[in-house]
């Protein structure tokens, strides 16, 4: 690839206009953002609406902790079963 593009426009004014671009995206996700936000807060129900957003983030936090924090298996548990398997196993071959 070359300095510069096919429009002609060298790769210091193509960061500059990709810049700008992203930068005019963040600003209207924003402001669509507190469009939304502003909405809510008009609504008649919104501690209603609060409350249920507060249960469902605390249910999805018991599952997240459930699904990566489970604890692994008590160390002598998994020891005597080894050794249950050693003690069954027909010429002590494990």
């Amino acid at each position: 690839m070359t300095s510069s593009q096919a429009d002609g426009r060298g790769l210091d004014e193509q960061a500059v206009l990709l810049v700008a671009g992203l930068a005019d995206l963040a600003v209207s996700t924003v402001g669509s953002a507190l469009g939304t936000a502003r909405q809510l807060l008009r609504r008649s129900d919104g501690p209603d609406l609060a409350c249920e957003a507060h249960q469902d983030l605390l249910a999805r936090g018991r599952i997240v902790l459930d699904r990566y924090a489970a604890a692994p298996p008590a160390h002598l548990e998994v020891l005597a079963q080894h050794a249950r398997t050693r003690r069954t196993a027909p010429g002590g071959d494990v």
